[in-house]
């Protein structure tokens, strides 16, 4: 992971102990972590509507034509797609959610965040 330090930053100030982060970018850390440990720890043994929406917000703020390449895009939309389609066969390698989450820091630098976001009353995860 290349920017490690960078996201343990978000995470230490913008994640809280339970619940969502209202900063995006603590959400999207929040989101690629909750999805690594359900793969990793679970085997996706408790995938339900919860971890597919975080997914999705995932691809929703990082497919930003504005701040990533298409090549980039391109990766980012693969990588969630993996997530999306993983419940049955679980992504256990660290190497998807590490560039998800030096995308975060990318797309951070980029709108040089942090930018604050309501919190989804829909998701419980």
């Amino acid at each position: 992971m290349k920017y490690f330090e960078h996201a343990k930053e978000i995470w230490t100030k913008y994640v809280p102990k339970s619940g969502q982060s209202d900063i995006v970018e603590g959400e999207l850390i929040r989101a690629i972590e909750k999805l690594r440990w359900e793969a990793q720890s679970n085997g996706n043994g408790n995938w339900d509507e919860g971890f597919e929406m975080l997914a999705l917000y995932i691809l929703e703020i990082l497919n930003d034509n504005d701040v990533f390449r298409p090549e980039t895009l391109s990766e980012i939309q693969s990588d969630v797609n993996t997530l999306l389609t993983s419940e049955y066969e679980p992504y256990l390698e660290d190497d998807l959610y590490d560039r998800l989450a030096d995308r975060v820091i990318e797309w951070h630098f980029a709108k040089k965040g942090p930018i604050k976001r309501t919190i989804n009353q829909n998701l419980y995860r």
